[in-house]
């Protein structure tokens, strides 16, 4: 029989969150031996990862932190199930992979994968943590923008789970009055879901595009020829109000756009990005 004591079996269980008999198990393959056992564990884990391959990750949550109040970096990280994702290792996990995301300044999920955690790169680094978890762990994507000042607004959907919605959003100024403006445009970003920061930044194809919905659909209602530039117009500006963050009507003061709000703090937005689990 192994050597081991039930000391041993707990402390390898806190090591790999592996369930007690695959740790007696690996135990009693490795003769006791802690360090054997872990190896053991973890290669049958990276069996269970490749059977993990094809389950959907439709759970997770997004954090975020700022850096010196410019640097802004968010991680959006998937599991497949909710009693996953709001459990303390999976948090905990969340926060590993944003620690990584911040020390290797990587811009995109392929870049985070290769960032080093204990001396591995990322992406073995799940596996690892994954066969603890028991499901398909996916890092799906890095957000990080600089600015004079930046703010992170992470949004709950649900009291029960972690943050499901994240923004970042970042200005040209600093002092409070540039503060306050760019957490209240990154409360409202999670609200309204804008999809580009400026007009400037919609494909000339999408406009156009829009444009001509617009012109064939005022056709089809018989809208005057004399008005229909008019009438276009004014419908690509009600779409841009839909889709551009400085164009939407302020949540909290519906009066004014977003760009006015940033204005009148004295800011212009340079930056913002905004993930929700799964979309």
């Amino acid at each position: 029989m192994a050597n081991y004591t039930a000391a041993d079996i707990k402390a390898l269980r806190e090591r790999t969150g592996a369930g007690m008999m695959d740790v007696k198990k690996a135990l009693d393959e490795a003769d006791g031996n802690a360090d054997k056992a872990m190896e053991l564990i973890r290669i049958k884990g990276l069996k269970g990862a490749t059977k993990r391959e094809g389950r959907s990750t439709a759970e997770g949550l997004v954090t975020a932190t700022v850096v010196d109040g410019t640097v802004g970096v968010m991680v959006e990280v998937n599991c497949e199930t909710d009693f996953v994702a709001k459990s303390d290792k999976f948090i905990a996990l969340a926060a590993t992979v944003l620690d990584a995301a911040v020390a290797s300044g990587a811009t995109d999920a392929e870049a985070l994968q290769a960032a080093d955690v204990d001396g591995k790169p990322l992406s073995e680094w799940i596996i690892g943590e994954a066969a603890a978890l028991g499901e398909k762990i996916v890092v799906r994507r890095v957000s990080r923008i600089e600015g004079a000042l930046v703010d992170a607004y992470l949004h709950k959907t649900s009291k029960d789970l972690p943050a499901q919605v994240g923004v970042l959003v970042a200005v040209d100024g600093t002092g409070e009055a540039a503060g306050t403006a760019a957490h209240d445009v990154a409360v409202h970003a999670a609200a309204m879901a804008p999809t580009f920061l400026t007009r400037d930044e919609v494909p000339a194809e999408t406009v156009e595009n829009e444009r001509r919905v617009a012109e064939e659909t005022a056709k089809a209602e018989g809208k005057p020829e004399a008005a229909m530039v008019k009438i276009v117009e004014g419908r690509l500006t009600g779409f841009f109000k839909e889709i551009v963050l400085t164009d939407q009507a302020f949540a909290k003061d519906t009066k004014k756009t977003v760009g006015k709000v940033l204005e009148e703090a004295g800011v212009a937005a340079t930056a913002f990005a905004r993930f929700r689990v799964g979309s």
